[in-house]
């Protein structure tokens, strides 16, 4: 009877170790969800990008979810732009990124990227 009880801790220790998990990743799903995104175009894209990233921000900061939308502009290099995004959670954003404007904007930069989206999403550390 008394071997029994040894395995309690140990029983209860893999419980925990499934259980939690499980539970944070619920919990991650309700957390703020911040993007940054790194937009590098051809030089000679740099005028048109602004434009559509002024129209893409705007219409942005329109969408369910959305808590801040910046975009920013390199200082030395006019043509390197990154995108500071804030929702309310990610499934917000998955919305967001599911909408006509979003998927149109991305269509109109294809011809001016000069790499791929550097897209990151983060949470805050708790």
């Amino acid at each position: 009877m008394i071997r029994a009880y040894r395995f309690l801790p140990l029983a209860a220790l893999l419980w925990l170790a499934m259980v939690l998990p499980a539970r944070a990743q619920q919990d991650q799903s309700k957390t703020t969800l911040y993007v940054v995104t790194y937009v590098d175009v051809f030089p000679q894209g740099a005028a048109d990008t602004n434009k559509w990233l002024r129209e893409f921000a705007a219409d942005s900061r329109k969408d369910p979810g959305s808590v801040r939308f910046e975009v920013l502009r390199d200082v030395e290099r006019t043509n390197h732009f990154t995108i500071v995004e804030v929702w309310q959670t990610r499934q917000a954003y998955d919305a967001h990124t599911a909408l006509e404007h979003t998927k149109r904007f991305r269509e109109k930069l294809q011809t001016y990227l000069g790499s791929p989206f550097d897209e990151r999403l983060y949470h805050n550390l708790e």
